[in-house]
């Protein structure tokens, strides 16, 4: 994780899914497989619209196990199969201290195994940036577990 970068404060995560780059990236924009590792564990994901192509949109209406709905959604910047996927983040209802961020999602495919790495940035406190961290943390790990599943 990095901390720092010349804008603000960045987030950078690594995980290992144990299938192929095209097999991860698959999971990184089929809606059905995205409402199973997308957000924290107990969140569910009520409502998914989802256009995972350059300039296409996605809204997500994420549920916690206990408090009220909310929104996030973006644009998709960069989709390029199965090595490269980035987008805008931006919570619908922000806090004060939430911007617009950027997202970027790089796979290598390592032959039994896919190097994942996700950054994300620039957030204006590190309040917010340890948010996404632990979403993102357990995010990966619930994708890490439906990957090696299947």
């Amino acid at each position: 994780m990095d901390a720092g970068g010349p804008s603000g404060l960045w987030l950078r995560l690594e995980a290992e899914p144990a299938t192929s780059a095209s097999r991860t990236f698959e999971a990184l924009v089929d809606p059905d497989e995205l409402r199973q590792w997308w957000g924290p564990h107990g969140f569910t994901i009520p409502r998914l619209d989802l256009d995972p192509s350059v300039g296409g949109r996605y809204r997500f209406a994420m549920q916690p196990p206990e408090g009220d709905l909310f929104h996030l959604e973006g644009s998709f910047l960069e989709v390029a199969p199965p090595d490269r996927l980035s987008f805008t983040f931006r919570w619908e209802e922000p806090d004060p201290d939430d911007v617009e961020t950027v997202v970027t999602v790089s796979l290598v495919d390592l032959g039994n195994s896919t190097r994942l790495t996700v950054q994300q940035g620039a957030f204006v406190t590190e309040a917010r940036r340890e948010l996404h961290e632990g979403g993102w943390s357990e995010s990966l790990r619930k994708l890490e577990n439906l990957l090696a599943s299947a």
